[in-house]
């Protein structure tokens, strides 16, 4: 999906920048905790997006102790042009299926996800 969106980004980079601009702001113990990677790493992966301008961190209004992550306009166009090259993937996948097989797709992949959940919030600790 990067290369179909002509970025060039570490693709570690890749699912924080998407999850920032669509849960931002964001804190890197919480951004941590979302992708299941260690705060450390995340913390430095975070920097790197800094770098490269495509976030800014910032305090936490609520609690000065935290810095949040929030996506720039350079981010955000990134953001956007991979959600195009997403739409031109799946549109050319599924542009010879017919609209019943789609939602049978939907359907079945919404009560996969339901279920996953559900497994999830009966597992022991």
């Amino acid at each position: 999906m990067i290369r179909e969106a002509g970025i060039k980004l570490d693709r570690a980079l890749f699912p924080l920048l998407v999850l920032i601009e669509r849960r931002g702001p964001i804190g890197v113990v919480e951004l941590a905790d979302r992708v299941g990677r260690d705060y450390t790493t995340v913390s430095r992966q975070v920097a790197k997006l800094d770098e490269l301008g495509l976030i800014d961190r910032r305090e936490n209004p609520s609690d000065k102790r935290v810095r949040e992550a929030v996506v720039t306009v350079t981010g955000k166009a990134m953001t956007d042009r991979i959600d195009a090259a997403r739409e031109r993937i799946f549109r050319s996948i599924f542009g010879s299926w017919e609209e019943r097989d789609i939602d049978d797709l939907v359907r079945l992949m919404r009560k996969f996800a339901d279920t996953i959940k559900e497994e999830a919030a009966e597992a022991p600790e």
